[in-house]
């Protein structure tokens, strides 16, 4: 069990809410925006850094927006469904622009071709997520 499960366990809120799918977009934020980071960090020491600009824009946009909705998610006593569903939106869009220009890169640069995957991880993730909160609000809507 995550330390992010664990402590979602133990803090009062919302029991309704999927803490496994909340607990795993927490993990796989966190791991995002750590290898989007270190990326960025990997494409400014290339050879090549013009041709990385893209790539590192990218990822440190990735980076925040990863940062963001993991700190967001994290706090599960009061719960804003507009405000996270926005946010998840945000990274899936955010990890999978990531994941496609990093996948560009892949065959030269091995930081890149591991963040591409890490994306690609986060993305479905935050989908997933999605797709639970998407289902409650349904159940809402029709009173039950």
């Amino acid at each position: 069990m995550s330390h992010a499960r664990e402590m979602l366990d133990a803090s009062p809120g919302p029991e309704d809410l999927g803490v496994v799918e909340i607990a795993a977009a927490i993990d796989a934020c966190a791991d995002c925006a750590q290898t989007c980071t270190s990326c960025a960090d990997a494409c400014l020491a290339e050879d090549d850094v013009a041709a990385m600009r893209d790539c590192i824009r990218l990822d440190l946009d990735c980076a925040d927006i990863c940062g963001a909705t993991q700190r967001v998610l994290s706090r599960h006593a009061r719960f804003d469904a507009a405000l996270i569903s926005r946010l998840l939106l945000a990274c899936v869009h955010a990890c999978a622009g990531c994941a496609k220009e990093c996948a560009r890169h892949a065959d030269h640069h091995d930081h890149c071709r591991i963040c591409a995957e890490v994306c690609r991880s986060c993305e479905r993730a935050c989908r997933a997520l999605l797709d639970e909160e998407a289902l409650k609000e349904l159940q809402a809507l029709a009173g039950g």
